[in-house]
């Protein structure tokens, strides 16, 4: 079997040592042993960092990524996981789109000021209520007199 050195796998991989040895510590990765000072790898260490890389993109956090890592043998990887990171990313397409088309939309609304304009002031609305990012926190509403 062929083994690598760290300096050569964040050669090939593109991924810093400093990278590989946290890996290592998350246990997503494992060192075979040790030449001198330096941390040796099986050769099959560059296409689990690439199934890494693969998970981060598709923005799975790496204690989920973990959870697809047999200790030893290929990936388990969850169908139902999948299906529902798709989902998410389905969703945050969505509400990319919409600020996408309400800015452009902005950007050539011929109304004088934008709060004159419906369309705008619709989009105003739906970021106030969550819709379009990140929920804010709602502040208790105090009783009208």
């Amino acid at each position: 079997m062929i083994k690598l050195d760290i300096a050569e796998v964040a050669q090939r991989s593109g991924v810093p040592a400093s990278t590989l040895r946290f890996y290592e510590e998350k246990r997503l990765i494992a060192s075979s042993g040790r030449r001198g000072l330096r941390r040796q790898f099986d050769a099959g260490v560059l296409d689990r960092l690439a199934l890494i890389a693969l998970g981060r993109a598709a923005g799975f956090s790496l204690d989920e990524i973990a959870l697809m890592f047999a200790p030893e043998g290929p990936p388990r990887i969850d169908r139902q996981m999948l299906a529902a990171k798709a989902e998410e990313l389905d969703r945050t397409i969505r509400k990319l789109s919409a600020m996408r088309d309400g800015l452009r939309h902005a950007a050539a609304c011929p109304a004088p000021s934008h709060m004159e304009c419906p369309t705008f002031r619709r989009i105003v609305r739906a970021a106030a209520s969550g819709a379009l990012g990140a929920r804010r926190k709602r502040t208790p509403q105090l009783p009208r007199d």
